[in-house]
């Protein structure tokens, strides 16, 4: 069972009631939700939130620690598999397409593994010519991916030159399964949507909300213990922002304006990804007491199929 769909559209909300009705857990597919002490720019769920289901992968590596595609891919397929031994059903919840579809489609990232030194070539290469040769380098080999990095996000620039030298294959050539292929479980996805400017005033609503729980204490705590700001957790949407405002780049108004300008624009990229996938059953969360209707949907349709997703 998949729930996915852009942000702000109350996934983890649906999620949860759904799972409680049926006898699901759920599986965060959040790249976001993995670290922890980001909490408020994630909207991470809190354990009232949680409703008493069990939710995996939330809160598992530190903001500064290695985590990619390759590992949740692993990491949720073992935890579907637990979850279907003891009779439950897995609901994956959340909005980055690439994790969802690395799960359910056959994503092969086994040949991908990282090459020492190369990788501490490439890092030498930074500190004598800086993080711009890499990208140039990048840039020549697989533009893709390039166009989609920060020029100084040297950990990313690195994998991907490494992807490459390994395999011989640019690594956005993993990520444009633009046509998805026989799923491996079972599948019912389905997927939250509402009309564009009343997702993008809802989205405006959730990064005040976020401002007034103390996002910029948050961020402010999360410099102060020596995370990097070139750190992809602190590149996350939120962070980046904010961090820009406390050190001094951009006032607050520019930091807030930048922030949720930046989160429009995520979910059009979400909504590009999730329509390209025909398997998708898109629900409407538009109109008042959809959300009661949603979860009956879902639920009445689980029910009309084996448990063994």
């Amino acid at each position: 069972m998949v729930i996915t769909g852009p942000t702000a559209t109350g996934k983890s909300d649906i999620g949860v009631k759904a799972a409680a009705i049926v006898g699901g857990e759920i599986i965060s597919a959040d790249s976001m939700l993995v670290y922890r002490g980001m909490d408020i720019g994630t909207a991470k769920p809190s354990a009232e939130q949680m409703g008493g289901i069990t939710h995996h992968l939330i809160d598992i590596v530190e903001p500064d620690e290695e985590y990619n595609v390759s590992l949740f891919q692993q990491q949720a397929r073992s935890i579907i598999k637990d979850i279907i031994s003891r009779n439950k059903i897995p609901f994956m919840v959340g909005g980055t397409g690439l994790y969802i579809r690395s799960v359910i489609d056959d994503y092969d990232f086994s040949d991908t593994g990282g090459d020492e030194s190369y990788r501490k070539a490439l890092q030498n290469v930074v500190v004598e010519r800086g993080p711009e040769s890499l990208y140039k380098q990048l840039s020549e080999i697989d533009p893709l991916t390039a166009k989609k990095l920060h020029p100084r996000d040297v950990r990313r620039i690195i994998r991907a030159l490494e992807v490459h030298k390994h395999t011989g294959r640019p690594i956005s050539s993993y990520h444009t399964l633009d046509r998805p292929g026989q799923p491996l479980y079972n599948l019912l996805m389905f997927g939250l949507t509402m009309e564009r400017e009343a997702l993008y005033k809802r989205i405006e609503q959730r990064v005040d909300l976020m401002l007034a729980a103390g996002l910029v204490e948050e961020v402010a705590r999360l410099l102060r213990m020596g995370f990097s700001t070139e750190l992809s957790s602190m590149r996350g949407l939120g962070y980046k922002e904010i961090a820009a405002y406390l050190t001094g780049a951009m006032s607050l108004d520019q930091a807030v304006d930048v922030l949720k300008r930046n989160t429009r624009r995520f979910a059009k990229r979400q909504l590009t990804w999730f329509r390209r996938d025909n398997r998708i059953r898109w629900l409407s969360v538009d109109q008042p007491g959809s959300q009661e209707f949603i979860v009956q949907e879902i639920t009445r349709t689980v029910a009309g199929v084996s448990k063994g997703l």
